[in-house]
């Protein structure tokens, strides 16, 4: 373990654990605006922009914080880039309800549930492992299961891909629902290179 000259700050820990928080109900705003009606998903939507808000707020205390901390619980740069991969999840998220309302799709293809359901999941466990950085324990299995969950979200991206392709004949629509999955896939990249970046800090630390 490296040598620090001052006690582990809790203060940043909590403020990671709060930004993390946002990202469980962000990605549960998304799963209810996939199961709602249209008239109901512009609100949902609006819900979604404000925790997003809220998520970016959560960022800039971080920065804040760091800025007024001389001795940081971790390396300075190391925490900077932990605050803003919080901050990628919770936009792709947000940008894609945001196109779902935008677009004004109706029905979407069914395996797109399966892409949010990854989302939901990688920002429970997200959510879970925050608090776990204080003493760099137990994350080994969070960053394991975030990457196959980051495959399985692939996968379920190429297929939606073919689906896309081959059953619509509208080349509107093609463009459409491409740029709704394109966020969902981007979200779960963001959770990966998240889940990258707290595995190079535990592997610096131990």
């Amino acid at each position: 373990m490296r040598f620090r000259p001052s006690p582990r700050d809790g203060t940043f820990f909590d403020l990671f654990a709060a930004a993390a928080a946002h990202l469980v109900t962000g990605a549960g705003l998304l799963a209810q605006i996939l199961g709602a009606d249209r008239a109901h998903r512009k609100e949902l939507a609006d819900q979604l922009r404000a925790v997003e808000h809220a998520a970016d707020e959560a960022a800039h205390a971080i920065y804040k914080r760091l800025a007024q901390t001389f001795v940081t619980p971790l390396d300075r740069e190391d925490l900077y880039h932990l605050a803003s991969r919080l901050d990628d999840c919770m936009d792709a998220m947000e940008e894609a309800g945001d196109l779902i309302v935008l677009y004004k799709v109706g029905v979407l293809p069914t395996a797109v549930s399966d892409q949010v359901a990854v989302l939901q999941r990688c920002a429970e466990l997200t959510c879970e492992v925050m608090p776990r950085l204080k003493s760099m324990e137990g994350l080994r299995e969070y960053w394991v299961e975030i990457n196959r969950l980051e495959n399985q979200a692939d996968r379920a991206y190429r297929r939606l891909l073919a689906e896309i392709f081959e059953q619509e004949h509208d080349p509107i629509t093609v463009i459409k629902l491409k740029g709704i999955v394109d966020a969902l896939e981007s979200g779960a990249d963001a959770f990966e290179r998240l889940a990258n970046g707290i595995e190079t800090i535990a592997l610096k630390e131990s």
